[in-house]
């Protein structure tokens, strides 16, 4: 039997599946990314803020905010056709901090979402990945009436390393944080790379 071109079956190609973690500050906008991006429906892990819980929740800042995730947040964007990023949203409490190890095993690279109203909220986040040396970027999350700082003010309120990727972004919206996604698997990548075949002098 002749099979005719027309006829033939295209391989199918198995995506290539990667894990990338939200991080930040409390109600510095992980949920929300999250769920902008997700192409299914994203698993929350959300519960109301209770008086019980007032003296250890900083709401400074965030004052309407009335729900915290307890666990993490979860979703899933296909990229390109083989390339799937599974997200965890990591809980931005200090007392949920003791699920960040498990959440962050096998993670090629993370986000630390940044306000610049509350910066020092993400101090903790960028010393955990540094400590552990997971390629992260910064993506400072554009609230309504918050005030515009230059990148290299930011940068420098932040002591980041000159490597790290700094960038802008809306978390409600698709589009900019699908780029910012796009970022950290670039930087990871490349940092990956310059690993395995570190420059020779």
């Amino acid at each position: 039997m002749i099979i005719r071109r027309s006829e033939r079956t295209e391989p199918v190609v198995e995506p290539v599946t990667l894990k990338i973690l939200v991080a930040g500050g409390f109600g510095v906008g992980k949920t929300t990314l999250v769920g902008a991006v997700s192409e299914i429906r994203p698993l929350r892990t959300e519960e109301v803020l209770t008086e019980a819980g007032r003296p250890l929740d900083d709401t400074s800042g965030v004052e309407a905010k009335n729900t915290t995730t307890v666990a993490m947040d979860f979703g899933r964007i296909t990229v390109r056709e083989d390339l799937v990023l599974y997200l965890f949203g990591t809980p931005g409490q200090d007392r949920f901090w003791f699920l960040w190890d498990e959440l962050s095993t096998g993670a090629l690279g993370a986000v630390v979402l940044a306000d610049t109203r509350r910066l020092e909220d993400s101090f903790a986040a960028i010393d955990y990945f540094e400590r552990r040396g997971i390629s992260f970027v910064v993506a400072v999350n554009r609230f309504d009436g918050a005030e515009v700082h230059a990148t290299d003010d930011v940068r420098q309120a932040l002591d980041l390393d000159d490597h790290v990727p700094l960038l802008q972004c809306d978390a409600r919206d698709r589009g900019s944080a699908k780029e910012v996604l796009i970022a950290v698997v670039q930087h990871a990548m490349a940092r990956a790379a310059a690993r395995r075949h570190p420059a020779t002098t």
